[in-house]
């Protein structure tokens, strides 16, 4: 072997050499990635092709205390289909047969269903969206279709659900219902309640295909969500339906900016209905704030109530004493306090000042005898609680305001103006909830909407009545503020509705609101309850900002709101729904109907609502109302037999 020989054969074994240790640190890579960094790198993988995702439960119901449905949550489905899934045998024998029945339901050829379908199959798509949003009827017919019923893994069926919020009664009661968008941003039962109606999230492992799609690994959820509890409110829904429409024809009479009505019952404090209306920049109404709950306000004159209790409780006056009104024009501190009677009222007795609304009454009753110590004055509207929250059980509720001498605000005129409600604000849910304690005797009520929190048949929480104090004054005072309050409507400022059908009581309120900038803008109410003599339900209707050329006072703008419900809701009492019935200027017709149908459904058309009522409850049936006035239609037609406790429901103008 010569040099040259000898020096290729040493270059080829240093080659070999370093080729060898190459492979080596290769070998040596490969061991360490596959058994010392493999499960990192394993689960870096695993990360990026499978994860959990979260499957939201459903969340719970929110029930009228009827059982009618007022917020669900609506399973909505999207589903697609991963051709690559199935076995070429079962592709080739199904895939006719699930395009057909897929053109049946969408509308598109069949055609074009198979041709998608087999040109993704070849390039390998596992993901091919066939519908979106369908209901679960819908979802479960097309899970049934050939290859889809095999499943995920084998028949390539992909159902992602989705749920949305419905309110079957739409703009009904909805800013009561309310809405949990999360992150602090709730309100009503839904925001409140919100920790026993959303239930608890389930987890489902998906797998990353093409396309950045998810899909379910197995139909079977890793765990299942648990669905949320149900809501059963105190909420009377034909008591609302009534309200709602009632109010709204109203507010649309007098071109009103807003208004309210709340409905309680007078002994537990079960708020029955809640209407909230606001006008939009189309000009319609729609529920847009919970103006009776959040919404703190000058009360005007409904404040009297608490003006001449104060009196009356601290034996300062008597109702028999007289006050001179004069010409109904009072001037203090160079400011001018006027009556609305024109040429004012003369000489009034205590109960005449309240029943009449005299602002000049009240004023000269409470600035003389608490302008040397305006602080007993206050005292006494703390004692009566006003400077405190009701605590309804729904978030959003405003804090009253009753100024005090203490106050850096309080000056001259700050006390005659509290006497006939300036200056002092409060929300209408308060004001409603010390009218009620006055038709209860005294004993004041927390107010709530919520009756209790069940899941299925079975009850998680009861929501029992709560007393807030067992007597806001003495019972000469209270019995004394009954007579008064029946004497507005039978006497003074309220004899408009004065109703020969039902004993009402209560209070006018006309506040002027944004004096401060001359515009003239009022708030008209009326506040109190029904039956008189026997208090059953209590009552506020509030109008903000009515068309003052229309109207504004509360006895033009509120209070026929009120009579009309009274009267509607103390018809529906069993025992009062012949009376409402033969009062009517159709009894005698309603009465020959109500004799000659008792198993098949009359023509009603045209009927009063409480004729139809006396009707058909006398038939045994049930009877739900939307709207007020007369039939306009009716869910049982003509000539049909009916059965005990069937349910009617009646369109009403």
């Amino acid at each position: 072997m010569n040099r040259e020989e000898i020096n290729i054969t040493k270059r080829s074994g240093i080659v070999f050499s370093l080729l060898f240790f190459f492979a080596l640190l290769i070998v040596a890579k490969l061991i360490h990635i596959q058994y010392i960094e493999g499960n990192k790198y394993r689960a870096l993988a695993q990360k990026y092709t499978l994860k959990e995702f979260k499957i939201k439960a459903n969340r719970g119901n929110i029930y009228a205390g009827d059982g009618s449905l007022l917020a669900t949550s609506v399973p909505k489905y999207d589903i697609a289909f991963d051709p690559t899934a199935p076995s070429d045998q079962n592709f080739n024998r199904y895939i006719d047969v699930l395009c057909q029945k897929l053109s049946r339901q969408t509308g598109k050829p069949a055609e074009k269903f198979k041709r998608t379908f087999a040109s993704a199959r070849k390039h390998n798509r596992k993901y091919i969206k066939i519908l979106k949003g369908v209901d679960y009827t819908t979802y479960q017919k097309v899970k049934k279709y050939p290859l889809f019923k095999l499943g995920v893994n084998k028949g390539g069926f992909i159902a992602e659900l989705h749920t949305k919020r419905a309110y079957p009664l739409g703009n009904i009661l909805k800013r009561t219902i309310g809405f949990d968008h999360g992150k602090g941003n709730s309100a009503g039962i839904e925001g409140t309640y919100s920790s026993y109606l959303r239930g608890k999230d389930g987890m489902q492992k998906k797998q990353k295909i093409k396309y950045g799609v998810w899909k379910p690994l197995s139909d079977i959820n890793d765990i299942e969500p648990q669905d949320g509890y149900d809501i059963v409110t105190n909420i009377d829904l034909d008591m609302q339906s009534m309200a709602h429409y009632t109010l709204l024809n109203q507010l649309k009479k007098f071109e009103a900016e807003h208004g309210s009505l709340v409905i309680m019952d007078v002994k537990t404090g079960a708020i029955k209905a809640m209407v909230n209306l606001g006008r939009t920049a189309d000009g319609t109404y729609k529920e847009r704030r919970n103006y009776a709950v959040f919404e703190t306000h000058e009360p005007g004159s409904t404040f009297k109530l608490f003006s001449i209790m104060a009196l009356l409780e601290d034996k300062r006056v008597k109702p028999s004493d007289i006050v001179d009104t004069g010409n109904g024009l009072y001037k203090i501190y160079n400011k001018n306090v006027r009556d609305a009677h024109r040429h004012g009222l003369g000489k009034l007795s205590v109960q005449q000042v309240f029943e009449k609304s005299s602002n000049v009454g009240v004023v000269k009753l409470v600035y003389k005898n608490y302008k040397d110590n305006p602080q007993a004055f206050v005292n006494r509207l703390y004692n009566f609680g006003l400077h405190e929250k009701v605590h309804i059980d729904i978030k959003g509720e405003g804090q009253p305001y009753i100024p005090d001498p203490k106050d850096k605000k309080w000056s001259g005129i700050s006390l005659p103006w509290m006497a006939y409600g300036y200056g002092v604000e409060m929300t209408d849910i308060q004001i409603l909830s010390y009218y009620n304690a006055i038709a209860n005797n005294g004993k004041m009520m927390k107010p709530y909407l919520v009756n209790k929190i069940k899941s299925f048949d079975h009850t998680i929480k009861d929501f029992n009545p709560r007393i807030l104090n067992s007597s806001i004054a003495s019972g000469p005072t209270i019995h004394q503020m009954q007579k008064m309050l029946r004497g507005v409507v039978t006497e003074g400022t309220a004899t408009n509705i004065n109703s020969p059908f039902v004993k009402i009581a209560g209070k006018t309120g006309t506040a002027q609101t944004e004096y401060w900038k001359g515009k003239g803008q009022y708030i008209a109410s009326f506040v109190g309850y029904f039956p008189a003599d026997e208090p059953k339900y209590s009552m506020i209707v509030v109008v903000h900002k009515p068309n003052p050329e229309k109207g504004y006072y509360g006895n033009i703008v509120a209070a026929p709101v009120f009579k009309t419900m009274a009267e509607y809701i103390y018809g529906r009492m069993p025992k009062n729904i012949k009376l409402a019935a033969l009062n009517s200027k159709t009894a005698k017709k309603t009465e020959q109907i109500a004799e000659k149908y008792k198993t098949i459904m009359p023509d009603l058309k045209g009927l009063p609502s409480k004729d139809a009522l006396y009707i058909l409850e006398n038939m045994g049936l049930k009877v739900h109302l939307n709207g007020h006035g007369n039939v306009i239609k009716q869910s049982i037609p003509r000539g049909q037999k009916i059965r005990k406790n069937q349910l009617v429901e009646l369109k009403l103008t």
